[in-house]
């Protein structure tokens, strides 16, 4: 499609949905109850079809379609349908001494028209969850699947744009050109997953209009092992957590840190768990995923050259596997240590102190996540106080994003705003601010002439 024609159909697609925003539907809370319902009957009928379009596009397995994509949706759907009665309600405050007498509230008001940019990583999971906080707050959006994941693209532009109205919620499918022209539309609202890269186009395009942005990024997570950990834990959860969907996961641990003491014995024991959950040849397991092009499938087996191989390294670019693999690194400067690996290549480091363990944290700041795996409660404190970090687990890994009552998120290069569970609803609603003031009391000493009361008002008000 030529790109004036593009603009101009999306152009008047934004326009419908905002004379529909306008016509105050959404803000009706039967009539969003009713949209989640819809949403989760058409999920729950499509759930085969979600799997078979992940193993199309990543060989995702079973498990990993239903307890990350489909089944993690219609929980935050049940989550948001039992509560959003709640969640709608006037929340009322305390008035002050200066403002009696009057009553003080909290509206919870969509923001409007809004934009959904979803990964390619959990393509389902990253675009409906978003969806959800934006329909449990009465907005209208557009939806941009990842044209990566081009089999879930496909069948995410199906489900929306065959059940609901395009004047409500519709998708839109395609590239870079298509995701640079909604970005050039005014939206009230935008809500973007992927790499810090794009995110800072995307804030760049939000700035234009002062659009207000969610960024849900990543960076490189790491995972600190300490001398007093339950080492054969720390393996089975760091092993499960790094190569659950072949470690394509922006919380995953992009790298484990190890102390000197233990590192040894950490590595054989992740060795074999891995041989536990994936058997002797992980191309041949059901429950391996795989690489999801052969552009990051040739960046990712860069990597190997930046370590000595503890584990794994095999790799088929035509089947687009590449083997769960334990890297040793001790030079820092490697491309490895540079950038978020986003793949099955997990670094080990050695450390010796903690304080050399923040400064190696601190050379990539601000990470979506980090793991701490200890049973000394000092070192679990001063780590989870002093490390900038969006959020993460004391002696596990990922599973802390299952937690809707956790909000998600990062700070920094790792994104900015926070959602899932009721993160969600705040994160697409304006807490509008309302003071209802009393006519019956109106003291005349607050307006002008003031007749030289400010030395009255400051001993008051500098107390």
């Amino acid at each position: 499609m030529p790109e004036g024609n593009m603009h101009r159909d999306l152009g008047r697609l934004l326009s419908a949905q905002q004379h529909f925003f306008y016509s105050g539907a959404t803000l009706n809370t039967d009539f969003r109850l009713e949209a989640l319902k819809n949403l989760k009957r058409v999920l729950i009928k499509n759930a085969d079809r979600i799997a078979e379009a992940l193993s199309a596009d990543l060989r995702k397995p079973l498990f990993e379609s239903y307890a990350s994509e489909t089944g993690y949706i219609i929980k935050e759907i049940n989550f948001a349908l039992k509560n959003l009665p709640k969640w709608v309600r006037r929340k009322r405050t305390r008035s002050i001494l200066a403002t009696l007498p009057s009553s003080n509230y909290i509206i919870n008001e969509p923001y409007g028209l809004s934009l959904i940019i979803g990964p390619w990583n959990y393509p389902f999971h990253l675009t409906f969850a978003p969806l959800v906080g934006a329909i449990a707050a009465g907005n209208c959006c557009l939806v941009k699947p990842s044209e990566i994941a081009e089999n879930s693209s496909a069948l995410i532009a199906e489900i929306i744009n065959d059940n609901f109205d395009d004047n409500y919620i519709a998708a839109v499918e395609g590239g870079v050109d298509v995701a640079g022209a909604l970005l050039d539309l005014n939206f009230d609202k935008i809500f973007f997953t992927g790499s810090p890269a794009v995110g800072k186009i995307v804030m760049e395009k939000a700035a234009q209009n002062l659009t207000e942005v969610t960024l849900e990024l990543g960076g490189k997570s790491p995972c600190l092992v300490d001398s007093n950990a339950d080492i054969y834990l720390a393996a089975k959860r760091i092993v499960y957590g790094k190569f659950f969907n072949a470690g394509q996961t922006c919380i995953t641990p992009d790298y484990v840190l190890a102390h000197q003491d233990i590192k040894g014995k950490l590595c054989h024991a992740m060795q074999d768990r891995l041989a536990r959950f994936y058997g002797a040849d992980p191309k041949a397991s059901p429950d391996y995923a795989r690489i999801i092009n052969r552009k990051h499938f040739r960046r990712l087996t860069g990597y190997l050259a930046d370590g000595n191989l503890i584990a794994g390294g095999e790799h088929d670019e035509r089947d687009l596997y590449l083997a769960p693999t334990i890297l040793e690194v001790d030079d820092l400067n490697k491309p490895v240590m540079q950038e978020e690996i986003f793949g099955p290549i997990l670094p080990v480091i050695e450390y010796s102190s903690l304080d050399q363990a923040e400064e190696i944290i601190a050379r990539n700041p601000d990470p979506l996540a980090c793991y701490i795996f200890s049973r000394n409660r000092s070192n679990i404190d001063r780590l989870t106080t002093r490390i900038p970090f969006g959020g993460g687990c004391i002696n596990d890994t990922i599973i802390y994003n299952y937690n809707h009552h956790l909000p998600f998120g990062g700070r920094g290069s790792s994104g900015m705003g926070k959602y899932h569970g009721k993160y969600s609803f705040d994160v697409f609603s304006h807490q509008k601010a309302i003071m209802a003031r009393k006519s019956f009391l109106d003291p005349s000493i607050i307006y002008p002439p003031y007749k030289n009361i400010h030395n009255l008002l400051k001993k008051f008000l500098l107390r």
